[in-house]
């Protein structure tokens, strides 16, 4: 493979939601899948992660596991994982199972991201797991100890648990982390010592206030001495401002239409751009764009770089949605030249060896 750039101290890496764009279908969003994930790889993105969505026309990620391993066989290098698997739709014990298996196959490359929403709607919800059950938020933090426990073994004695083996969760752990976008899981994911990785790009007023409660209850484990936040970002990225808004309306149409439960494949910008949008649509659109990053390569590396300021993240995660392929990879192209660019001009020589250590 070609030599990849170096990368700033603090790493970038990409979220991707396998979207469905009109004119295309599911089989090609995850051929496409493997594809960035290949293009990440090569531009020095440290992980690849894909989200769980179910009963969304647009999002082909429904399945991470079986995604993960499809990109995993396809790349050799970049970190793959969930941003995330979404717990209360599953047993502890399968998604042990599950990213056991990963990790087997792909030694020291998994991530296993979690989060407590279900990544749906609430009747779908319950058709994945088939009863209320478990569905409560108020279990999630014990089924992310029964989770641990399935990895480590750490099951007590007296455990209902303790007499199972999850092959080959057992002496596989991934890399666990906690998602959010509220300060409910930074909350635990401090109290348990793990990653935390926080959704700015649906949840921009809560970035602060979560970010502020995980480093305030952050207790030291065998994972982490010290907090570490990740913060996933909306970015497009193309040679003008005026392209990359261009390109950038399909995303804000498709999040009008999930809202008003109308949800379906990426529109085209032509589509966006012709659509008429009521005043609360606009509204809609307003409001999310406000923690979008959208522009020529140089406003993109300005805007990222102040939001690292602003959050004291010790990484981020980003998350491109266009009606075409190409766009989305020219776009994490873009970032990437101007990314490395900036660490040319920002990092200074006795920086190299921390660098390294990030990436």
């Amino acid at each position: 493979m070609s030599a990849t750039p170096r990368p700033l101290a603090l790493p970038l890496s990409v979220l991707d939601l396998a979207p469905v764009a009109k004119g295309s279908t599911p089989a090609d969003a995850l051929n496409q899948a493997l594809d960035l994930a290949r293009h990440a790889e090569r531009l020095g993105y440290h992980r690849y992660w894909v989200a769980e969505h179910h009963n969304m026309p647009g999002i082909a990620s429904s399945s991470p596991a079986v995604l993960l391993a499809h990109v995993g066989a396809g790349t050799e290098t970049i970190r793959i994982g969930s941003g995330g698997v979404m717990l209360p739709n599953h047993t502890p014990l399968v998604i042990a199972e599950q990213f056991g298996m990963l990790e087997a196959l792909h030694p020291g490359r998994v991530d296993l991201g979690i989060g407590r929403a279900p990544g749906t709607d609430p009747r779908t919800a319950q058709a994945l797991r088939r009863s209320v059950e478990g569905l409560s938020i108020d279990e999630f933090p014990q089924h992310v100890v029964q989770l641990q426990g399935f990895f480590n073994g750490t099951f007590a004695d007296d455990h209902p648990y303790r007499g199972i083996t999850a092959v080959p969760a057992l002496g596989y752990p991934p890399d666990l982390w906690l998602l959010g976008s509220s300060d409910y899981s930074a909350h635990l994911a401090g109290l348990l010592g793990l990653p935390f990785s926080f959704a700015h790009h649906f949840s921009a007023a809560n970035t602060m206030p979560a970010l502020a409660q995980y480093r305030k209850s952050f207790r030291p484990s065998d994972r982490l001495d010290a907090p570490h936040a990740m913060v996933a970002v909306s970015v497009l990225c193309a040679p003008t401002e005026e392209e990359a808004r261009w390109l950038a309306g399909p995303s804000a149409l498709s999040f009008v239409l999930l809202r008003s439960g109308r949800p379906g494949p990426v529109p085209t910008p032509q589509e966006a751009a012709d659509y008429p949008y009521t005043p609360t649509d606009r509204a809609i659109v307003a409001d999310r764009m406000t923690s979008s990053i959208i522009g020529d390569p140089t406003q993109v590396r300005e805007q990222l770089e102040a939001l690292v300021e602003r959050t004291g993240a010790d990484e981020l995660m980003v998350v491109t949605m266009a009606h075409g392929h190409e766009d989305r990879v020219r776009s994490f192209e873009l970032l990437a030249e101007t990314w490395t660019a900036g660490a040319r001009t920002t990092s200074a020589p006795d920086d190299r060896d921390a660098i390294e250590r990030a990436s």
